[in-house]
């Protein structure tokens, strides 16, 4: 390995990692009022209701699929009675079929985001920035995979890029684990760390909160403006139109 390399799959990841930690903490701290998903729902909803979930529930399952297959060793699936077939078939049945989800409705969402104009309008340049990065390790695993576990018989990345990254998390990167794993996986990794690197900075920190003080929050009062239920006449000066008209129209009928 060259010095690049050797940065890349030892030094690489820490930075990515440091960013991601310490961008919370700093965004936790300075910026608790811009912690948002920043919802586009009131702009329009009918492509939202059906993106939307089709992405989350897929990039979850996708989620899911990442941890059970690159921190969870080989050995201990052995050990359980889960052979390497076996494994192999569900992690690409399972893999691909959250692959499709998430990308049917990332396209979804970006097809809503650049035809409706007031979505549109309402996308920052951090947005198009984070719509790109976002976008690109999607696509790049579900390249990886397609090519790699569908189309060429399967990649056991189980015995290079999963102790990689349990090496990584250890604190004990070992950089030459790396060097036989094909290009389109590598691509996807540093895709992957590049997100890391960039998530606290974007509209993705909403993923990391958790809605534990919704059901003890207090209620929301809201006070209707109807006349039968105000407690105070509506001074003149305030009367809707249509009254004030109404009443310009009976005098004018009435000379």
């Amino acid at each position: 390995m060259n010095l690049f390399e050797t940065f890349l799959w030892s030094g690489f990841p820490y930075l990515a990692l440091a960013l991601l930690v310490v961008g919370l903490v700093w965004r936790y701290r300075y910026d608790k009022f811009g912690w948002t998903s920043r919802s586009s729902q009131i702009f329009e909803s009918k492509l939202l209701r059906l993106s939307s979930p089709l992405f989350h529930v897929g990039i979850l399952f996708v989620g899911v699929g990442h941890v059970m297959g690159l921190l969870v060793p080989k050995s201990w699936t052995e050990a359980a009675g889960v052979s390497q077939h076996a494994y192999h078939l569900l992690a690409t049945v399972g893999g691909m079929t959250a692959g499709v989800m998430t990308v049917l409705g990332l396209l979804g969402l970006l097809y809503r985001r650049l035809v409706t104009k007031s979505v549109r309008l309402a996308t920052s340049r951090n947005d198009v920035v984070m719509y790109a990065l976002l976008c690109l390790p999607i696509a790049l695993g579900f390249i990886a995979t397609l090519q790699n576990q569908v189309l060429a018989g399967g990649y056991d990345y189980r015995e290079t890029i999963s102790p990689w990254l349990r090496s990584v998390l250890s604190f004990q990167p070992d950089a030459a684990l790396m060097a036989g794993v094909p290009a389109s996986f590598k691509l996807h990794v540093v895709a992957g760390f590049l997100l890391f690197a960039i998530w606290p900075f974007t509209r993705l920190v909403h993923v990391v909160s958790a809605p534990v003080a919704y059901p003890t929050r207090p209620y929301v009062v809201y006070r209707s403006r109807e006349d039968g239920v105000r407690g105070a006449q509506t001074p003149r000066g305030w009367e809707p139109v249509a009254k004030n008209e109404q009443r310009r129209g009976s005098r004018s009928y009435g000379a």
